[in-house]
């Protein structure tokens, strides 16, 4: 008989496990707590009625990266062909570049891997279940409540054999030989683990911002602004925007609003005032102009983002048999960088892998932890020291007395005078960098090649009036401004002698 997999949750994670674990020919389970889509639903009904109260980012933009990109378009054209049938968007390199770059873009090998696929998350979960449900045959049993797992001592090794499941006042165990959980950020099995006796380490680090949130789409006969070089997206220290292109007209503006801006992030959950600040922005204002859109949700607000990761193998040891943990049930990651949805994709293929590889559990479990690290932790601790770095940002745009080091001085210099020219204006070091972006190599990689390094440096030693060009002179009001704008007072950090 083939093994059973139970997959425990029915987000990206556990929808991609579903279609990898399928394909092989196990029996895949997958539970899942919400209701299902009505077999009816068209595109815009998934994303207007479909309640999905267990996936807390559903209607938070998303944007899949190249990495989930190219899994889906080499492992499962028909579903990338479903994709685009209800709207979803695939954006290549040239697509996106700039009038500076344009004249200088002629294709080269791996241009295709550095694409963007767009679309409301609703649109990816409801094709993509279709798919796992029809194409790869898993089984989805919904309104399942999971509560508890079965699990036992083997030749001394805990080893997770089922799932307590409530289904309304019913009651059932479901067995299987391998139990994923799927389950996303809030997942509860870690501790079920640890109070059955298993040692689970964990790295935490704070994000330390709070995400914002609306939808829009576009009025009868109106389409999107043209591309021009006013960018979509900027970070202005004490707050952070970017547009999402989506599916069927529409996009979303999100706005990162650091965790100590307290007055800010009080006021921008109303709509009226959410939309006023994204007029100050006059890459977002374009889009958002109401004579081109409307919105058409609230502002969905997510706060508690940090870096998470769990250790289900230390010291090379596994801690618990026969179960596996995946997307962000593993490793969480602050949603500004777009990962999460991809990092769920490499798990699942990755815990494919591993049950191809061998039936010993042992094994599975190293073999497991050894491929995720590989392919994931170095892009987690480049967004977690990315996260810190910006909490350290956002302390010194509230204090008045700041004088920052010569140390972090040169660095920002590094990154506003070298790197980000560089990348507006050199086609061969923007496309170095857009790889680790999509996760398609380590993040450190491309700055370590002598001749990227070189071509950085470069623009580095020219005179700012030499590349006047390559900067973005206003990506929108300075804090002062924007507290202003908003008839709010802001908060002041103290000065290290009213702190003492």
């Amino acid at each position: 008989m083939p093994e059973r997999v139970i997959v425990v949750g029915a987000g990206i994670a556990g929808l991609n496990a579903a279609m990898a674990l399928g394909k092989t020919g196990r029996e895949v389970i997958v539970l899942d707590r919400d209701p299902p889509p009505a077999d009816d639903y068209s595109i815009d009904d998934a994303f207007y009625r479909w309640d999905r109260k267990g996936v807390t980012q559903l209607r938070h933009s998303h944007v899949f990266l190249g990495r989930l990109y190219c899994t889906i378009r080499d492992r499962y054209p028909d579903l990338l062909d479903s994709l685009k049938e209800a709207g979803a968007r695939e954006t290549m390199l040239m697509d996106g570049l700039s009038s500076l770059l344009r004249p200088q873009y002629k294709p080269a090998d791996g241009d295709r891997d550095l694409a963007f696929l767009f679309s409301r998350r609703t649109t990816l979960e409801l094709v993509m279940r279709r798919y796992a449900q029809d194409k790869a045959g898993a089984t989805f049993r919904t309104g399942a409540l999971v509560h508890g797992l079965e699990v036992a001592r083997k030749a001394g090794r805990l080893t997770v054999t089922g799932v307590k499941v409530r289904f309304g006042e019913t009651e059932e165990i479901i067995r299987g030989d391998v139990i994923v959980d799927a389950t996303g950020r809030t997942t509860v099995m870690p501790q079920w683990l640890i109070e059955a006796g298993a040692y689970i380490p964990e790295e935490e680090s704070p994000a330390g911002i709070l995400y914002f949130t609306r939808h829009y789409r576009l009025r009868e006969g109106v389409e999107e602004p043209a591309r021009t070089d006013v960018p979509t997206a900027g970070d202005l220290g004490y707050i952070k925007y970017g547009i999402f292109n989506a599916d069927n007209r529409h996009f979303s503006l999100t706005i990162a609003v650091p965790e100590i801006e307290h007055e800010l992030r009080k006021v921008i959950v109303r709509p009226e005032i959410f939309d006023k600040i994204a007029s100050l922005f006059p890459g977002a204002a374009r889009w958002t102009d109401a004579e081109r859109a409307e919105g058409v949700s609230k502002v969905f607000s997510m706060g508690n983002l940090k870096s998470v990761w769990r250790h289900y193998v230390a010291d090379n040891e596994p801690t618990v048999l026969n179960f596996f943990a995946i997307g962000d049930a593993a490793v969480r990651t602050n949603p500004l960088y777009g990962r999460g949805c991809s990092i769920g994709a490499v798990h699942a293929h990755v815990l494919a892998e591993a049950l191809e590889h061998t039936k010993d559990p042992m094994t599975r479990a190293r073999y497991y932890a050894a491929r995720s690290r590989e392919e994931v932790r170095g892009h987690w601790e480049s967004m977690m020291q990315q996260d810190l770095a910006a909490i350290r940002r956002a302390e010194a745009a509230q204090n008045p007395n700041y004088r920052p080091s010569l140390r972090a001085r040169i660095l920002r210099s590094f990154v506003e005078d070298a790197i980000g020219p560089a990348t507006r204006g050199d086609l061969a070091v923007l496309r170095a960098m857009m790889r680790p972006f999509h996760m398609l190599e380590a993040p450190d990689r491309w700055l370590r090649r002598p001749a990227i390094l070189a071509r950085v440096l470069w623009v580095w030693m020219q005179p700012k009036a030499l590349k006047k060009r390559f900067y973005h002179d206003n990506l929108g009001p300075n804090r002062e401004r924007m507290f202003a704008a908003l008839g709010i007072v802001p908060t002041q950090a103290p000065s290290p002698e009213a702190a003492a």
